[in-house]
């Protein structure tokens, strides 16, 4: 009974279990981020949401988005406090409920809350998952550890929609959201066989963390404004406004507090501010060839939206290859290089893409979106490598889900620009446009006109890829001390340090 009792502790303090387990997990509240891009048309007829309120229809996607990325930090730095396991087991039950609240809505003031708490539990997942990665390794092997969590939660975003199409085709939307709980319920089980350790001397800055969701909150929402980009309203300038002095409000609660939530070591980091700029300038580049590539197809280009698909799963299926192959070889190459690399593959993409017209070879049309692909998927390991190096193991949470709140600050802004921007310029070029003519003798120039729009914001998200070469030279590896919560260091990460247990001979890795 006793060597069955070993030989079982032993496969679950196995590195390839405990990650098999966190990227299962990763996976499965990834695909609600993009399931709905296929539930959306059914669930505004369902609900009866004319498309004169499709702006108000859009809440559906972007409450998700401001929540997801509030939660991240919130979540994150409980986990350092209360044990990551226990944690990611209540994001799972967050996650679970507000899918089953979903699947019940009757109206559009439902779904929204609904969703909202739903991407509280699915938001909380990725940074948790990272930490609890990087903790189950050793320390050369943490890119790998971030690149498969990473591939995980890009795969889950791939098959989103496709899984989404399926269960609609065959029983309707609402069952996406009610196969989510029987889903979260055998990985909450299945998380359960894992140790949790929380950490006695840790508390949380709840009013911190209050104060940081107001700040995370206004800003999402000022920038993801069609009038950021268009002058003719104040109102994204009041809430950027607003936003700044939420800002300014935390920097004073953050001072006062013993242990903060924002710990002073993190923004005293060249590793740390270079990555999350770089990871900021990605987002942005990101949401722009997610929503592009396909919207450009289906417009322009006169293809079937099944097609238009498929030009976008060209992109998206790459990523998580790349993330793979990005983890493997940041250690050997080093973090700069690996994300230099991948930065000159997604700004040479972009470029490319840049000079699609209406008919695209098969050839141009691929190279470009697999290259960018690639570059997209191979980031992700470097940047939260040289990002948590600032950091001891007792604030992995927090930075990894600071990290990942970059990058959805970034996805906000970017599709800002592609709808007010785009539109702007669209309106800019058929402005001479006479309605009286027939629609044959306009065709040309509109789509010519749209042609320009998606070549031009191509252009600039190629431009701002290559850009985040700036701050990625600024990256590197920092041996963070291990610090005490009260902010006084006891030992290096590289060395030993009370957070650790033995999970091989001679192999000394942090506890979750």
């Amino acid at each position: 009974m006793s060597i069955i009792r070993s030989r079982f502790n032993r496969l679950l303090s196995s590195q390839s279990v405990v990650l098999g387990v966190i990227c299962l997990g990763v996976f499965s509240t990834a695909l609600d981020q993009t399931v709905v891009v296929s539930a959306l048309p059914l669930v505004m007829m369902d609900l009866k949401i004319p498309l004169t309120d499709l702006d108000k229809a859009s809440w559906i996607i972007t409450g998700y988005l401001v929540s997801y990325t509030v939660a991240m930090p919130l979540a994150g730095r409980l986990s350092d406090v209360h044990g990551r396991v226990r944690m990611f087991q209540m994001s799972l039950i967050v996650f679970a409920v507000g899918s089953m609240f979903v699947a019940l809505a009757p109206n559009f003031s439902w779904i929204v809350p609904a969703r909202v708490l739903q991407a509280v539990g699915g938001g909380a997942t990725v940074p948790i998952g990272l930490a609890m990665a990087v903790a189950a390794v050793d320390k050369d092997r943490r890119g790998i550890a971030i690149g498969l969590v990473a591939a995980s939660a890009e795969a889950g975003s791939v098959v989103g929609p496709l899984y989404g199409g399926a269960i609609i085709e065959w029983i309707g939307w609402r069952w996406i959201y009610w196969f989510d709980v029987p889903q979260s319920l055998f990985l909450l089980a299945l998380i359960a066989i894992l140790p949790n350790r929380a950490n006695p001397k840790a508390k949380m800055d709840y009013l911190g963390g209050i104060t940081l969701a107001a700040v995370l909150t206004v800003l999402t929402v000022a920038l993801s404004q069609r009038g950021v980009f268009d002058v003719a309203s104040p109102l994204p300038y009041i809430t950027l406004a607003l936003a700044a002095v939420c800002a300014a409000v935390l920097i004073m609660v953050e001072k006062r507090a013993a242990q903060p939530l924002l710990a002073s070591f993190l923004y005293k980091s060249r590793a740390f501010i270079s990555s999350n700029v770089s990871q900021f300038l990605v987002g942005v580049a990101l949401i722009m060839a997610l929503v592009c590539v396909p919207l450009m197809a289906n417009t322009v280009m006169e293809k079937e939206v099944w097609v238009s698909a498929l030009h976008l799963v060209r992109l998206t299926t790459a990523i998580p290859v790349g993330a793979v192959l990005g983890g493997y070889i940041v250690r050997w190459l080093g973090v700069r290089e690996v994300c230099v690399v991948g930065l000159v593959l997604i700004g040479t993409g972009l470029l490319f893409m840049s000079d699609w017209g209406t008919e695209v070879g098969e050839l141009k049309l691929t190279l470009p979106l697999v290259t960018a692909g690639l570059g997209f998927g191979l980031v992700i390991p470097p940047i939260g490598v040289s990002g948590l190096s600032a950091s001891p193991s007792s604030h992995w949470g927090a930075a990894t889900s600071l990290i990942t709140a970059s990058r959805m600050m970034g996805m906000a802004l970017g599709l800002a620009a592609l709808s007010t921007w785009g539109i702007e310029h669209f309106y800019s070029l058929t402005g001479d446009v006479s309605f009286d003519t027939s629609f044959e003798e306009t065709e040309g120039i509109l789509v010519d006109a749209g042609v320009d729009v998606f070549q031009s914001l191509f252009r600039i998200s190629g431009v701002l890829s290559l850009a985040a070469i700036a701050p990625t030279l600024l990256m590197r590896m920092e041996d963070a001390e291990e610090m005490e919560e009260t902010g006084r260091s006891s030992s290096t990460v590289t060395g030993s340090c009370a957070g650790c247990v033995e999970n091989e001979p001679g192999i000394a890795v942090h506890t979750l």
